[in-house]
């Protein structure tokens, strides 16, 4: 009988709505997953906001400088969810692996351990992920990194915080709008030197 009272405890603790929502972070350095990025004007700045060059469903704009942080991208929907934030992108002021250290402990207490390392075997890049679901089935990824040598990363202090779903929301919305944008042409033939000429830099 103790037993199945304790499982019954345990089950409602880890189901309970409060715990879901507590488990399910969307505000990170002033901003809010799935807020109007014009509630941000103050933040952003907007005459940088434009189609991402990638991922033509996303907009994407830059994070006035501030004191606590050297810059930051902020992600929003074009099609399904217009102008609704979707991805939160900062670089921290401070760059030092203490400070990372600082964060990771302060993230873990806060959050839980992460639930995959997403860096590389040297620790050159260190980066932790965390997912978290909550209850309407909406899914959140978050990655803390510290970099010190790989290009085409931020180096120094990262964190990247992401609503997963409505990102894949707003790229159904766009192929369902826009099937032809999405359709790869076939790649002409060539004779064999002629394409080794375009692969090859002289």
């Amino acid at each position: 009988m103790k037993i199945k009272i304790l499982i019954f405890c345990f089950s409602f603790f880890l189901f309970s709505p409060n715990y879901a929502e507590a488990k399910f972070p969307v505000h990170l350095g002033g901003f809010e997953l799935g807020d109007d990025i014009s509630n941000y004007n103050h933040l952003i700045d907007m005459k940088t906001c434009r189609e991402d060059t990638f991922k033509n469903y996303i907009g994407e704009g830059k994070m006035i400088r501030r004191a606590e942080f050297k810059s930051g991208l902020i992600a929003y929907g074009l099609c399904d969810a217009p102008n609704k934030i979707l991805r939160i992108k900062l670089k921290f002021a401070d760059s030092s692996k203490s400070f990372f250290k600082n964060l990771l402990r302060r993230y873990e207490k806060e959050l839980g351990p992460p639930s995959e390392y997403r860096g590389d075997p040297f620790q050159t890049r260190i980066a932790w992920k965390w997912s978290f679901v909550n209850a309407k089935k909406e899914k959140i990824s978050l990655i803390l990194q510290h970099n010190i040598l790989v290009e085409g990363e931020k180096i120094g202090n990262a964190v990247k915080l992401t609503l997963t779903s409505q990102i894949e929301k707003e790229r159904a919305c766009f192929m369902a709008k826009f099937p032809s944008e999405n359709t790869i042409e076939p790649l002409p033939k060539l004779k064999r030197k002629a394409l080794w000429d375009l692969y090859i830099p002289y």
